[in-house]
Order: C-alpha cells, then structure tokens, then sequence
C-alpha cells in the first residue's frame, strides 16, 4: 500500500504534481540505519570517555549522546543534507515541508525534538500508529511540525533533455500572443519536471495544460500531441521573448 500513497500539491506555476509518500516499512529501514550508525558512534564515544576518565564522564557523554543521536543529527542533515539522512539516502527517502519545499530548521527542530518522546521514551509506538491511521503517513513529530517523508524518485540518469530541441519552422506561423507569461512558466515547470511523474500523471497532466492552452493558439496543426504542443508553445515563447529583447536593445 505504501507505493499507492500520495499528497497532491499545486506548485506556484499552478501545477499539479503528486509526492509520493514513504510508509512505514521504508521509514523503518532508514531509522534503523540512522540508528545503527549513531548508537556505533555513541558507543564508541562512551568507551573513550570512560577509559579516558571516570564513570561520570562516560555517564555524561553518554546522555549528550543519545541527545545528539535522536535530534542533533537529524537536524544538521535534514536542514543542509537537502531533507535526507543517510538513512533516508539509503532507503530513497526526503522529508520537506507541506508544501514540498525544503524543511527548514524550526520544523525539523520540533519533528525530531519529539522523536525523543516518540522513539527514546515509548519506543516509536505512537510514531507507528500515527503514520499507519493518518492519510499522509505522518508521524506525531510531522504533524506538529507541518513535515511529510516522500519518496525520492529522481530518475537515477537523464536519457533526453526536458526541454528537446524545436526548429522553428514546426511553429513559425503559430500565434502565442494569447499566452501569458503564467501560462508559460506553467509549461516550462511541467517540461522540466515530467521525467520525475509516473506515467499516467505525465500524460493526464500533459492532457490537462495543453487542452487549456491549446484553444488560445492559433495556427497548431493537426496530430500534435500533448506533449510535443507543449514542446512547441515553450519553444515558441522563448523565440517570441528573445525577438522582443533585440528589438528592445534596437
């Protein structure tokens, strides 16, 4: 079920794009190798300190530890590690903010403050449930900081360009004055962001831009598809937008 679920959220350009969200056995991946490698590090650390020193001393690394297992970690690598740990770098995961923008520090400091209660104090049991009975697979600290876990799934290589190549000539006699530079910057997002939609969203999106701006564009030919008319429109406003700078600059 954890591959079906996902958060719809419109971008500013207007578009729709869908995130798709981790669910419990991936997070659960991560968090073990997050786990495995700061309990190796504090153990480590607990050792010197009391070969080192005394029983006070290891004592006292040994709480600033588990601190900066459960919170201080996640917080450096969440906020510049770009929402990844690398537990969620293994296991291809991200956490961002609602909106799908990158977490910043305040919300990653109130998610993993509370994964002191929710994993080092009740054993991630209320983490558990919460992630299966929410609709976006939130923990207790994702819904008080405003956070989602997704999925990260940028293509592993690019084998074309978002934006292909147009010769002129396929819409030299388009008229694209009806489309406003909105509409354009919607196109534009789309193009560069397809690869990283599944199939059907691709298309269904594709479907719905160019069904709305296609009627506005006069001189299209017949047959073009969804996909390639949007190819066009953006290479059409490009070439539009760089004949109104020369001729300004003229």
């Amino acid at each position: 079920m954890e591959y079906e679920d996902r958060r719809t959220i419109s971008t500013p350009e207007g578009v729709q794009l869908a995130l798709p969200l981790a669910g419990i056995g991936t997070r659960f991946m991560a968090l073990a190798i997050d786990l495995l490698i700061g309990f190796t590090v504090l153990t480590l650390a607990v050792l010197a300190a009391g070969a080192l020193g005394d029983e006070l001393a290891a004592s006292i690394v040994a709480a600033c530890g588990l601190l900066a297992v459960y919170v201080g970690y996640h917080v450096v690598m969440e906020v510049f590690g770009g929402g990844r740990t690398i537990g969620k770098r293994a296991a291809s995961l991200q956490v961002v903010s609602a909106s799908g923008a990158q977490v910043g520090l305040r919300a990653s400091l109130i998610r993993n403050i509370l994964r002191l209660f929710e994993g080092l104090l009740l054993m991630y049991v209320p983490a558990m449930i919460s992630v299966l009975s929410t609709s976006n697979n939130q923990r207790l600290g994702d819904l008080a900081a405003g956070t989602l876990v997704i999925r990260d799934v940028k293509p592993a290589s690019v084998v074309a360009p978002s934006t292909p190549f147009v010769a002129a000539e396929r819409y030299a006699s388009w008229d694209v004055t009806g489309i406003g530079e909105d509409d354009a910057h919607a196109v534009r997002a789309f193009l560069e962001r397809r690869a990283d939609l599944r199939p059907g969203a691709r298309r269904a999106l594709a479907a719905q831009l160019a069904g709305q701006l296609r009627p506005r564009v006069a001189g299209v030919r017949a047959g073009l598809d969804d996909e390639a008319f949007l190819e066009h429109l953006a290479a059409a406003k490009a070439r539009g937008k760089m004949r109104e700078s020369a001729e300004d600059e003229q």
